[in-house]
């Protein structure tokens, strides 16, 4: 009977898998037998220190990111309460023929402002 679905060449039969399987479990792995001298020293040096530089970020993070952030919004806020103090009004802008072309109306409110229209930025 024939298949529905022809041999390429990228597929792997039953007796492919099985070859490969059975080699993969017969490898020998000798890594574990040649250990350089010092390498299980050097190796748990490299692990002390990555636990240090772990609990160093993480003592950052819990309390010295916590106070930035608050020194940064304040400085925002003080930025901002100045701003506040000198701002002068916005002039109003002058009717320009090319703006505000309309060839038909929105389909909300007046008709003749978008959707986020802000009369206090964008005018009237």
């Amino acid at each position: 009977m024939a298949s529905r679905f022809p041999l390429t060449r990228f597929s792997v039969t039953a007796a492919t898998a099985t070859r490969n399987r059975v080699a993969h479990i017969t490898r020998r792995n000798f890594a574990a037998e040649a250990v350089p001298e010092g390498f299980v020293a050097k190796r748990k040096g490299v692990e002390e220190h990555a636990k240090s530089s772990s609990d160093l970020w993480k003592k950052i993070s819990l309390y010295v990111c916590p106070i930035a952030l608050i020194a940064s919004s304040a400085n925002a806020l003080m930025i901002m309460k100045q701003h506040a103090q000198h701002h002068h009004e916005a002039e109003d802008h002058p009717p320009f023929a090319y703006q505000k072309l309309r060839t038909k109306p929105f389909c909300w409110g007046d008709g003749d402002h978008t959707l986020f229209h802000n009369t206090a930025v964008n005018g009237p």
